[in-house]
């Protein structure tokens, strides 16, 4: 298609994206606006996994960690002195936190680097394994920070967590990150470093051969995937207005997972539908938790029988379609030009096509 229409075609689809924000945060009940606000965080969170197992081909399971990194700097850097001193009740906060405080922008920004730079002492050492062997080298760090935060009573206050925490993520913060995160990847995926990435993820060797720094394309990428990670725990603290070390377990990082592989490795248009349908389903089957009237048989409440739904979706998904929703494949006007969902460029010169062609 013509770059001047595409470009009308994309602001055209920013500002009814935008009006439709602003109808939401005005006319949507509590519950439906924070499933809403979900889906967003969910973005964040699976565009960030993605761009270490997708573009880089990395098989990374420790990204709860790097979000609960991010929601507790975040967390202790926006309460109040006050709001601290009601949560340490056990043990008092540490006297350097205790006043220690910051607007929510600086203190997301404080959070993603905080993760990120945790993400690069793990991944200089951790990246030079492959496959199993860095998942369970990552899965072992995120349950190590769970430890560390479960036992560290006064600057965390440990498992009882902190509650009551400003709500800062509104609608608009958190897509408007997820809009941020979005054209990162997708100019990321267009640089030559994104292209870097995925010729590691495609054959080490032979992008070695070609005087790509593996080791270092590889470091980068688990910090900036780190730095990605550490926000979207951050938002989701703050929509939450809790957190505790139970939060960011394994099943944390699964759900994540299951978005990016139902959306399709290496798909960021894949990560954006399966998160916001994905989150969605969680909340509209949330009554396969609770007991179930069918009729002719009555089942008993089977907590986690939700859980076991998706598990079997993507099992299914990994049985008959690999590749996922999208596959590689990213959203594109060209793309609905050829089903005829929007007129072809050459369409306006009087014959489908016209002398200019389909892009």
């Amino acid at each position: 298609m013509r770059p001047k229409r595409t470009h009308l075609y994309t602001l055209a689809a920013l500002a009814l994206f935008t009006g439709l924000l602003a109808v939401a945060d005005l006319t949507f009940d509590s519950f439906t606006l924070r499933v809403l606000d979900l889906c967003a965080i969910y973005v964040v969170l699976a565009l960030s996994l993605n761009l270490v197992n997708g573009f880089t081909g990395l098989f990374s399971l420790g990204h709860a960690g790097f979000m609960a990194v991010g929601a507790y700097v975040s967390a202790l850097l926006t309460m109040t002195p006050e709001q601290k001193e009601m949560n340490f009740f056990l043990e008092p906060i540490a006297p350097w936190l205790a006043h220690l405080s910051m607007p929510f922008v600086p203190a997301l920004v404080v959070a993603g680097l905080l993760a990120a730079a945790l993400g690069f002492l793990l991944g200089a050492p951790v990246l030079r394994l492959k496959d199993d062997y860095l998942a369970i080298a990552t899965l072992g760090f995120a349950e190590i920070i769970r430890v560390i935060l479960t036992n560290t009573q006064n600057i965390t206050n440990g498992a009882l967590g902190l509650k009551g925490l400003p709500r800062y993520a509104t609608t608009w913060v958190v897509w408007g990150c997820a809009a941020a995160s979005v054209a990162f990847m997708v100019l990321l995926g267009r640089s030559s470093y994104g292209r870097a990435m995925k010729a590691v993820r495609d054959d080490e060797i032979a992008a070695g051969a070609m005087g790509i720094d593996v080791f270092r394309v590889k470091v980068v990428s688990f910090t900036v995937s780190s730095f990605m990670a550490g926000v979207g725990g951050a938002l989701l603290g703050s929509l939450l207005t809790t957190i505790d070390p139970k939060m960011f377990t394994f099943m944390l990082t699964f759900n994540i997972v299951l978005i990016v592989v139902l959306g399709g490795i290496g798909s960021i248009t894949g990560s954006v539908i399966a998160s916001i349908a994905v989150t969605i389903l969680m909340e509209a089957l949330r009554f396969l938790d609770g007991p179930l009237d069918l009729g002719v048989v009555q089942l008993e409440a089977r907590p986690g029988l939700r859980m076991v739904v998706f598990s079997i979706g993507l099992m299914a998904v990994v049985l008959f379609r690999q590749r996922g929703l999208m596959g590689n494949r990213e959203f594109s006007w060209s793309m609905l030009s050829r089903i005829g969902l929007l007129p072809r460029a050459g369409a306006a010169d009087g014959a489908p096509g016209g002398k200019h062609g389909v892009a």
